[in-house]
């Protein structure tokens, strides 16, 4: 199984150090995520500057709240700073963050925009030629009658896209090189769900796996365990927890966080719904927990969790990761 890092860390120097330590240690990628504060193209720029041979990725930025053009022109400069190691993922965020983050409307379906978007990037790859850039589709219409973009590192970038619900996936079934599998996926919800729109596509899945390493088995666990908590908070990943029967959870945490009360949504993260989803303990024994994921993947994006966490604690945990994982070990 190929390793992946998400770059969850603290600062932008702290990121281009666990970087370069994943890529010492022989990780086949490393991902900047996007958040309000954290623009993750800025990040992985800095990445890609500091280090030589991992790929390097976005896992995800945000598809709405630019356009695909901007989207596009960020991949081909990381792709030219890297030397040709750029993955472009992108997310399309809740309704909630595109509206109350970024003021930007959430109008439309978001599974055939996001069909439309990465058409637009993979036709602005292919006119970095030059000859011009003409796009004209339902959401987007765009005319560059001199857009050429000379030298580029190459002919076309890797596009993932992330989803969690059917309309998702398969959109990325259908245009897209790989699925950003999310946090909170089940192994059940993969094999069941997942894997059987994937059937027959060139898209590949790769699957966030939370993951806390610590020698104190029960402080990984907490970790751990608010991590899926903070993500259940939002219904619109409820439909995981059905694939097993556990929406009354699901819904139990959504309550909680409307009382701000995170003790109770971490107390109704069960011990059957946390080993389902993330692996937490010694070195050891996630190292075996990650076995469970073969025959779903042949890679995993390994998410340091950081919902309450001190940074420190976070730097830790991503040593700690890249230690246990380092050097192609499974």
């Amino acid at each position: 199984m190929r390793h992946g890092l998400i770059l969850a860390a603290p600062t932008i120097a702290d990121q281009v150090d666990a970087a370069r330590r994943a890529e010492a240690a022989g990780f086949d990628s490393v991902w900047t995520i996007e958040f309000f504060n954290q623009h993750g193209f800025v990040r992985l720029a800095a990445v890609a500057a500091a280090t030589e041979r991992v790929r390097v990725g976005t896992a995800i930025a945000y598809a709405f709240m630019r356009t695909p053009l901007l989207a596009a022109s960020a991949a081909m400069d990381i792709d030219e700073l890297s030397g040709g190691r750029m993955v472009l993922g992108l997310g399309s965020g809740t309704r909630s963050m595109n509206e109350r983050w970024y003021s930007v409307p959430f109008q439309h379906p978001p599974a055939p925009r996001m069909r439309e978007a990465v058409a637009l990037i993979r036709a602005a790859f292919a006119a970095a030629k030059g000859g011009g850039l003409r796009f004209e589709g339902e959401y987007y219409d765009v005319q560059i009658p001199m857009y050429a973009r000379p030298d580029a590192a190459r002919e076309t970038i890797p596009v993932y896209v992330a989803g969690v619900n059917r309309g998702m996936i398969r959109t990325a079934a259908a245009v897209a090189d790989g699925l950003v599998g999310h946090p909170v996926y089940t192994r059940r919800y993969i094999r069941e769900r997942v894997l059987p729109e994937l059937e027959g596509s060139r898209c590949e899945l790769a699957p966030y796996v939370v993951c806390a390493i610590s020698d104190d088995v029960d402080e990984a666990r907490r970790e751990a365990r608010a991590q899926v908590a903070f993500y259940y908070s939002t219904k619109l990943y409820h439909t995981i927890l059905d694939v097993h029967g556990w929406r009354a959870a699901g819904e139990e945490i959504a309550a909680a966080f409307r009382r701000l009360d995170f003790g109770a949504m971490a107390a109704a993260v069960s011990d059957e719904m946390l080993d389902a989803i993330a692996i937490a303990g010694r070195p050891a024994e996630v190292r075996d927990r990650l076995k469970e994921w073969e025959g779903l993947s042949d890679q995993a994006l390994l998410y340091p969790p950081t919902v309450g966490a001190r940074p420190e604690r976070v730097r830790e945990n991503l040593a700690a990761i890249t230690d246990t994982f380092g050097d192609g070990r499974s």
